[in-house]
């Protein structure tokens, strides 16, 4: 039997059953999830293997790769210097980072990179990981691209550039790396155990992800999101690249930090505390509520469904309606890894598994149903 570790709050019970059911009829081989309120962990839960083999348990200390989730807290990072004046979302991205004003660019702002609007959503050459590694080489290419549509008309998930293009605008204010940035602004402060760009004398803590047989079934390979998320070609790898050391010690601020749910939840519970948590602000309260504004709301020219994006997240609409009220954003990674933060109730919520899933997080029933069972402790 699977065992479950850590804290619930009586009130959530429901979502500490759930979880022990997952483990327990192998829905999950490892995973952990955590709901803090007003501020302070309700739920902290982990429990399972940390590996494919059942050797290793999961711990408290566990990380795995999740993905996409990480765009949350590097979208935070931004928030950050926002709130302190050092970065105007209504700006040029060129005010920041002058090689950027090229190609048709000129007029990209801040904002539309926070909002999947900048145009921008892959390299338009083909890249390799080792490319996109290489920090430098792979935010000159975006600096030379042309935008695919008008920017800020519509959106188009930035599956990948997202976290390039942000992490730039970061380096170029503060002459840090986003992942440093991220260690000593936020994560030090919050004591959250989440790391984008992860030394490797950590690496033992890794569960690593356990890859769906399939890759995107049924979606053709000229669907805009494989296009778009196949370069690098992580398709071809079967994700099992996150296994790798370049990988984990790479920042790639859109797609692989390492954490585990109370870590996500332990930095987001500052936006759902309306800009601060445990002591530490980070935000003002009219920058959590900018974050709700939509910024574009249609059809997402990658994912190819709607999506109703705010600065740095999605927000609920009835393609995804994540949740009964209005100022609540949320995100989630490949293969099942999930954040949501919802100011209206001052609940952050994530989800972490090893196990991935061949569908995203949000149709992921694993997340749905621990999500649903918080919702129905907050709403009785």
């Amino acid at each position: 039997m699977n065992e479950i570790f850590g804290a619930c709050d009586a009130r959530f019970s429901a979502v500490r059953d759930l979880f022990r059911e997952n483990l327990e009829n192998g829905t999950d081989v490892g995973a952990s999830v955590a709901v803090f309120l007003e501020g302070e962990p309700v739920v902290d839960l982990w429990g399972g293997h940390a590996d494919e083999a059942l050797t290793r348990p999961w711990q408290r200390d566990t990380l795995t790769n999740v993905f996409s989730t990480t765009k949350t807290v590097t979208a935070l990072c931004a928030l950050v210097l926002v709130d302190r004046g050092t970065l105007d979302l209504d700006a040029p991205v060129a005010r920041y980072w002058p090689e950027f004003a090229q190609a048709g660019k000129e007029n990209v702002l801040v904002r539309h990179l926070l909002s999947h609007s900048a145009g921008l959503p892959a390299w338009d050459e083909p890249v390799t990981f080792e490319d996109v590694y290489d920090w430098q080489k792979s935010t000159a290419l975006l600096a030379r691209q042309t935008p695919r549509w008008e920017p800020g008309t519509a959106s188009g998930y930035h599956g990948y550039t997202q976290g390039h293009l942000i992490g730039e605008v970061v380096r170029r204010i503060t002459g840090l790396s986003l992942g440093t940035f991220l260690a000593q602004e936020i994560a030090g402060p919050l004591g959250a155990d989440f790391h984008i760009g992860l030394p490797r004398d950590q690496h033992h803590r890794i569960s690593p992800v356990i890859p769906p047989p399939v890759i995107a079934e049924g979606v053709p390979m000229d669907h805009p999101m494989v296009q778009a998320l196949n370069n690098p070609p992580i398709y071809e790898t079967g994700h099992k690249v996150a296994w790798t050391t370049e990988w984990r010690e790479a920042e790639l601020p859109a797609f692989n930090g390492h954490g585990n749910a109370y870590a996500i939840a332990a930095i987001q519970s500052v936006l759902a505390g309306g800009g601060e948590a445990r002591g530490v602000r980070l935000l003002s309260e009219a920058t959590c509520d900018a974050v709700f504004v939509p910024q574009t709301d249609g059809l997402d020219r990658i994912l190819q469904f709607p999506v109703r994006w705010g600065l740095g997240f999605a927000l609920p609409n009835d393609s995804l309606p994540v949740s009964p009220h209005s100022r609540v954003g949320f995100w989630g990674g490949a293969g099942g890894s999930a954040c949501l933060v919802d100011l209206d109730a001052g609940m952050a919520f994530a989800y972490v598994p090893n196990r991935m899933v061949d569908h995203g997080a949000t149709t992921d029933d694993r997340c749905m149903k621990l999500l649903t069972a918080a919702y129905g402790t907050l709403l009785g």
